[in-house]
């Protein structure tokens, strides 16, 4: 069976395929479209299609739009409700009309094999079937809102999902977030997570009276009552000044909203006692609720799917018709389900920049040298990651042990500076250095304690809480990423390097040759690892021969 399952109806617009059960492609319409979550969240937009990601996943598979069985559409609008929210009827009519949309992106396609996934089934599919250890399972999905609810709570056994407690709107944790976060001066919808960051730097001063406005009920959901902001920290324009009672107000929220996720979490394991949680929707993507989850929670496992935001919902409604079907579908294999490119192709789009380059005898230990001579290194790797997190295909990577590679790198991608970046650590060694989360950790959702003897070693990862957002890379299944680690530690004695995603603020993140060589041109940059080849930063003494070898 040939699914191709498609998230659109909101933001993060993105493709999967799945064939004959397992996960062949993914990938979301930013990384081709070179536009920051590929569309807003705003009904208008809501008929725009990831076309570019679809043919994509068709032509990596060699298929055709008429060779499919199906198209899974994360989104079901007749589950819609009457709303008061505006245009919101425009955003129904889009959805509804969908199938003629994609058969206008897709040629050969036929309309009537569109088949409509509720919104958070589609989270819930994306991370209950696709979880690696398999078989049944809780799963909690939270985000801003699907169709008419903002949250599910269920569980999986034998494939088959029962939702036990659904939260209508406009109650919304996800919402919430989203209202603090334009409040603070960010772009909702995408800057969530430097509130998360922010709340780092100051005590929840008003968790009292955000617990009155939010709070857990009997019933598996959860109550959001009106707060203005304002009371508590004055609105920021988005180049205001950054204060104290703004840290306090993220912190506040953020505490709170990990309170009432891990109440969620104990009703649902009362109501399942499955010992396995798995998770999804955008909130899932809050690392420090994850981890409170993970350390104080009931469940023996927590699994958090890493395109768990809307992205994720291609694939999990593509997984979900499967299983309709009384198919069995495979876990999810990884993260790196994008594009890729040869080594012969690489050096083509090198020949065609005119831009010096080299084959060293060996990328790992050419990047290993760099990074212990403290050069900031642009890593182009395999295929690229689906979901917001770079996994070492498409990374920045730097030296852990120089305290102001932290200030460097933020300036190398012009973001604010109280933002962290994260180490990649061998996962033999993680234990060493690492404690609290769960280990392994290899999609970096989880935060670790950084342990008090390594904390001065590698000053650059660690964030003002004494915590890190660790990846953990084991050589089975990353060799090339495990190596230059291992090349690193040996000339240092360090088995952690830094790893930030490859772009600037505002844009996506590089997935192409054309981008990496964009970026590392724009961006001060020391060297770009591509393939097997590696791009030296001219130095003033005099041009380099284009094409030298050694």
């Amino acid at each position: 069976m040939r699914v191709l399952g498609i998230n659109a109806v909101f933001h993060d617009p993105a493709a999967a395929l799945v064939v004959d059960g397992e996960v062949v492609a993914a990938a979301e319409e930013e990384r081709f479209s070179r536009r920051k979550h590929g569309k807003r969240p705003v009904p208008f937009s809501a008929w725009e299609q990831p076309e570019q990601a679809a043919r994509w996943c068709l032509k990596h598979a060699g298929l055709t739009p008429a060779d499919l069985d199906a198209v899974a559409y994360s989104y079901d609008p007749d589950l819609v409700e009457p709303s008061d929210v505006p245009w919101e009827d425009l955003r129904t009519e889009y959805a509804r009309r969908a199938p003629y949309f994609l058969a206008t992106a897709l040629p050969g396609l036929d309309p009537a094999i569109v088949r409509f996934v509720p919104h958070h089934v589609a989270h819930a599919a994306s991370t209950g079937l696709a979880a690696p250890f398999g078989g049944d399972c809780a799963v909690l999905v939270n985000d801003g809102r699907g169709e008419c609810r903002s949250h599910l709570a269920g569980s999986y056994r034998d494939h088959k999902l029962e939702t036990l407690a659904a939260q209508h709107l406009p109650h919304s944790l996800g919402l919430l977030y989203e209202d603090l976060t334009e409040h603070l001066g960010f772009l909702r919808s995408s800057d969530e997570y430097k509130v998360m960051a922010l709340a780092s730097y100051a005590e929840p001063r008003h968790l009292d009276l955000v617990r009155e406005h939010l709070y857990a009920t009997e019933d598996g959901g959860f109550a959001v009552k009106p707060l203005d902001w304002a009371t508590l920290a004055k609105r920021r324009d988005p180049d205001g000044e950054m204060t104290r009672e703004h840290a306090e107000l993220a912190a506040s929220v953020q505490v709170r909203v990990e309170e009432v996720l891990l109440d969620l979490v104990r009703w649902l394991h009362e109501r399942t006692g499955q010992k396995r949680l798995t998770m999804a929707g955008g909130v899932a993507l809050n690392c420090v609720a994850n981890t409170r989850i993970f350390a104080e929670g009931p469940f023996d496992e927590v699994w958090v799917q890493p395109a768990a935001g809307d992205a994720g919902t291609a694939l999990g409604a593509a997984l979900q018709v499967v299983a309709d079907a009384g198919e069995p579908a495979a876990a999810m294999p990884g993260a790196d389900l994008g594009r890729s490119w040869t080594d012969a192709e690489i050096e083509d789009y090198l020949r065609t920049a005119k831009i010096a380059y080299e084959q060293p005898a060996d990328v790992a230990v050419a990047v290993a040298e760099a990074l212990a001579d403290d050069q900031v290194v642009a890593w182009f790797q395999g295929r690229s990651e689906y979901g917001p997190r770079a996994l070492g295909r498409r990374s920045l990577l730097a030296h852990p042990g120089r305290a102001e590679n932290l200030a460097r790198l933020n300036e190398v991608k012009g973001r604010e500076q109280f933002r962290p970046i994260a180490p990649m650590v061998l996962a033999d060694r993680a234990a060493e250095l690492f404690e609290r989360g769960p280990l392994p950790s290899p999609y970096m959702l989880f935060v670790h304690d950084v342990r008090p003897e390594w904390r001065d070693r590698i000053p650059a990862v660690v964030h003002v809480d004494g915590t890190a957002r660790v990846q953990t890379v084991d050589p089975g299944s990353e060799p090339l990423m495990a190596r230059v680690i291992r090349e690193f530690d040996r000339r240092t004695g360090v088995p952690v390097v830094v790893n930030t995603s490859l772009n600037t603020a505002g844009r996506p993140m590089v997935d192409d040759p054309r981008d990496a060589l964009e970026c590392f041109g724009s961006a001060p940059v020391d060297l770009l690892a591509i393939g097997r080849f590696v791009v030296r930063r001219p130095q003033a003494s005099g041009p380099q021969a284009s094409g030298e070898q050694r």
